[in-house]
């Protein structure tokens, strides 16, 4: 506005120029007004809808196509303001919005070449046979070509350094979620650590006494309580061996249960482990893995898999599937659930600690975990609907983390 009020001083008292003032006054007028509502409305909303800043840039075309009529028209040189609007829809606004500023912008300037009150210059020695010649509408013609030009390339360039500048920022948003979700890893992975190895001990201990009182003959003649001492026993083992795969996920004692097998035994292995241990009501198991290998049995890919069948049991205590099916040199093992499936805030936020729809403090870390270990292995995890109700989630493990040879080191 500043600028306007310079201009048409300028053009007016140092060009001698007769210029109808008071209609273009007003003009700027209701851009005063126009941006002192902007203000108060930027204070009293957190975010401006991009239809509201179209019409505001709409109102800004309206404001200097109606400067410009009463200015000479498309004669006037200060016709390229249109192209600063154009600019700021390209940077501001969505495309369909800025090709629509676009096109606004350009039917102003055509308008402005045919309706326009006409300059007296002849303060500037310019007689009226000039501007009336044929040089004035070739001139027009000319400069509403360039203009369009300009503005459809302007408008190009803007919105693709725009979106590359977005999607340099989604993507450093990306690394900077990862950087805290590992983060997260390597402090839990230090919690835990350090928990089991104070749990070693005592455990020890309970289990030195559980064995202590299987000796004890009022026990031992006692059916029931021997049979409460078998479960304590089961129990007692079922901890310590969690134990042991805490440490040995902590990168301790990792070669204990590391053993050589095969892709198939490995895969039934671990499903039989589970089936013996949970007891589910009813277990589909399909395994297709076609050509067998020898690999390296992980007990932390082992880990993967059961918290995948941990979490459909809980959703779906009835019924649970497996099928692993070896699809080129990934191993996709699919673990499905008939339980009322993953919410859509779930599914967005897949991956991150503490979103679950179990409604429990702390509940969420399973598949957070399950995300960033299949992240580190290079593979990936994927949850769908199922017909009929529930989930299917397919962790896709590469073969190259568990065949032996094949890229496979320390650590993984």
């Amino acid at each position: 506005m500043a600028g306007q009020i310079l201009a048409i001083g300028g053009v007016s008292a140092g060009l001698s120029i007769p210029l109808p003032l008071m209609p273009m006054g007003a003009v700027i007028l209701v851009l005063v007004a126009l941006n002192l509502a902007c203000l108060l409305l930027c204070r009293l909303r957190r975010t401006i809808p991009d239809l509201w800043l179209f019409g505001a840039l709409l109102v800004d075309v309206a404001a200097l196509a109606v400067q410009l009529y009463l200015s000479g028209g498309a004669v006037n040189p200060f016709v390229s303001l249109f192209l600063l609007q154009v600019i700021l829809g390209a940077v501001l606004l969505p495309p369909m919005l800025t090709w629509s500023l676009v096109a606004v912008a350009a039917v102003a300037v055509l308008l402005l070449t045919r309706f326009h009150r006409p300059m007296d210059l002849s303060a500037l020695g310019l007689s009226p046979a000039l501007v009336q010649s044929g040089f004035l509408p070739l001139y027009l013609a000319g400069l509403f070509v360039c203009f369009l030009q300009t503005a459809v390339l302007l408008a190009l360039f803007v919105m693709r350094i725009t979106a590359n500048l977005r999607d340099r920022d989604r993507s450093l948003a990306e690394l900077r979620q990862r950087s805290v979700e590992e983060d997260y890893i390597v402090r839990m992975g230090l919690l835990a650590s350090g928990a089991a190895h104070e749990l070693g001990t005592p455990l020890n201990t309970l289990s030195v006494i559980l064995n202590d009182w299987q000796d004890l003959p009022a026990l031992y003649d006692d059916p029931d309580m021997a049979a409460e001492l078998a479960d304590m026993q089961s129990a007692l083992f079922r901890c310590r061996t969690i134990v042991s795969r805490v440490l040995m996920a902590a990168g301790e004692a990792r070669g204990e249960d590391a053993k050589r097998t095969t892709l198939s035994a490995f895969v039934a292995d671990v499903v039989g482990q589970w089936r013996d241990s949970r007891v589910p009501a009813h277990l589909e198991f399909q395994s297709d893995i076609g050509a067998d290998e020898a690999i390296v049995a992980d007990q932390v890919i082992r880990q993967v898999i059961l918290n995948l069948m941990d979490n459909a049991l809980e959703a779906s205590p009835d019924w649970v599937s497996v099928t692993a099916a070896r699809t080129g040199d990934a191993l996709p093992v699919t673990v499905g659930d008939k339980g009322r499936g993953c919410d859509p805030q779930v599914l967005a936020n897949l991956g991150r600690p503490y979103h679950s729809t179990k409604g429990r403090a702390g509940s969420g870390l399973g598949l957070f975990l399950v995300v960033n270990v299949l992240r580190k292995l290079n593979g990936s995890l994927m949850v769908r609907p199922r017909e009929g109700g529930g989930s299917d989630v397919t962790a896709t493990l590469p073969l190259a983390v568990l065949s032996i040879g094949k890229g496979r080191r320390d650590g993984r």
